[in-house]
């Protein structure tokens, strides 16, 4: 990954083989990001993406193992408990231009990642909300 700052933003190249969670994270921990907002585009040739079933309060994953297009990567970066913490979604297309999408639990860089990562003066924490499972800002 090698990246440039540009005032609140951040251009990003990530690199065949590097995983966008993991390299976003270290970058976001490094730089001391705390709040912001994330877009890319690129290639994967691995993701994990999940659908959160709000009933049962649980990931519906699904794992891809070929060459996808990332035609659009979204997300905010919070923290919790002190920690960075990610949210992203993304759409990624097949070789016969199906889209697949959902939450990101891993995506793995099979050519690069263009992304653009704008950060907001402040802090958003999250926390468990217990009607949903899920993590929600806490203001």
């Amino acid at each position: 990954m090698e990246y440039r700052r540009f005032n609140d933003t951040y251009v990003i190249r990530m690199d065949r083989g590097e995983e966008i969670m993991s390299c976003l994270t270290d970058l976001c921990q490094r730089e001391d990001i705390r709040l912001g907002y994330v877009e890319a585009i690129g290639a994967v040739d691995r993701a994990v993406v999940g659908l959160y079933d709000v009933v049962n309060k649980v990931y519906r994953k699904q794992a891809f193992h070929e060459p996808m297009e990332m035609t659009s990567l979204l997300g905010t970066v919070t923290s919790k408990g002190g920690q960075v913490y990610l949210h992203l979604h993304v759409t990624l297309t097949d070789e016969n231009m199906l889209a697949h999408g959902g939450h990101v639990n891993s995506l793995t860089i099979g050519g690069t990642c263009e992304m653009i990562l704008r950060t907001l003066p402040g802090e958003v924490s999250r926390r468990l909300d217990d009607a949903t499972g899920l993590n929600l800002f806490d203001f």
